[in-house]
């Protein structure tokens, strides 16, 4: 984690890589770093959320609503690392995509990132990075996903992404003690049917965490969208990085995915270190 500023900072940048990690109770050394990377707007952060002492954000509840949404992309391909991001957006943005409140705005384009076309996608990606007030994409290399497979390395992201947002909230929280006039209730929205097991010693008490599964659910609410565009475009370019180190593979068409296309390159070049070795098609392969 980097602050732009010791004492009050407007922005925090969160670049850090993950070697350690305590999963079920069993402390393992990672077999590659797990990178996280994201930003914090801390003066919005406050402006929506902390809520000055007239502010009523909430007319029915004495807490400030926070939503979280969580999601990936490449639980399935063959190749490459399995990408994890959580999104905060602006208050009012944050809802039920039904209901519309990203009409008029500049992401009003956004829902599922496997409804949107790439262009689209690309199209939204720097918006988003604009406008959140909170990201976090988590990087889990394909020698990770070995280790400990890809269920628990999807978790581990979902986790990681949650707590260095949260993490980084606690800090905002106490630095702007006296902006927080009520406290923050986060519902933690993972798109899924299960919620990964978060560490919540270091999160400030002012924080009451709600953790959700909501299956389908970044077709349902704008955060998880937000979230599932860039774990999807951040993946993307990390398969168009290697589709130029390996040209013969035609991973630019496939992004990793198991095609007949990729089958036949594996059978006729090989099996690379990017590859997911623990996973059957590449085990036949071998």
């Amino acid at each position: 984690m980097t602050l732009s500023s010791a004492s009050n900072p407007l922005s925090i940048s969160i670049n850090s890589d993950i070697n350690h990690i305590d999963i079920k109770g069993q402390y393992i050394t990672l077999a590659a770093p797990v990178r996280l990377q994201g930003h914090i707007n801390v003066s919005e952060l406050a402006l929506q959320y902390f809520g000055d002492k007239d502010q009523k954000l909430d007319q029915e509840s004495d807490y400030s609503l926070l939503q979280i949404g969580v999601d990936e992309a490449g639980r399935g391909p063959l190749l490459g690392c399995v990408m994890v991001a959580a999104a905060i957006l602006p208050y009012k943005w944050s809802g039920l995509i039904e209901s519309n409140p990203l009409a008029g705005t500049s992401l009003s384009l956004l829902t599922d990132s496997k409804q949107l076309s790439e262009k689209k996608r690309d199209l939204l990606y720097p918006l988003l990075k604009q406008q959140l007030v909170g990201y976090v994409i988590a990087d889990i290399p394909a020698v990770v996903i070995d280790q400990i497979n890809i269920l628990q390395a999807t978790m581990l992201g979902m986790r990681l992404c949650s707590e260095a947002l949260l993490n980084n909230i606690t800090v905002c929280i106490a630095n702007d003690t006296a902006r927080l006039n009520r406290p923050i209730r986060a519902e933690l929205l993972f798109d899924g049917n299960r919620c990964p097991e978060l560490n919540d010693t270091t999160i400030s008490d002012s924080i009451t965490l709600d953790c959700q599964a909501w299956v389908k659910g970044d077709a349902r609410h704008t955060s998880m969208a937000a979230a599932s565009v860039l774990a999807k475009v951040s993946r993307d370019q990390k398969m168009y990085i290697l589709d130029k180190q390996y040209p013969d593979y035609g991973i630019a068409q496939h992004k990793g995915y198991p095609t007949r296309a990729h089958i036949a390159a594996i059978e006729n070049y090989g099996v690379l270190s990017e590859h997911r070795q623990s996973f059957s098609p590449i085990k036949k392969v071998k």
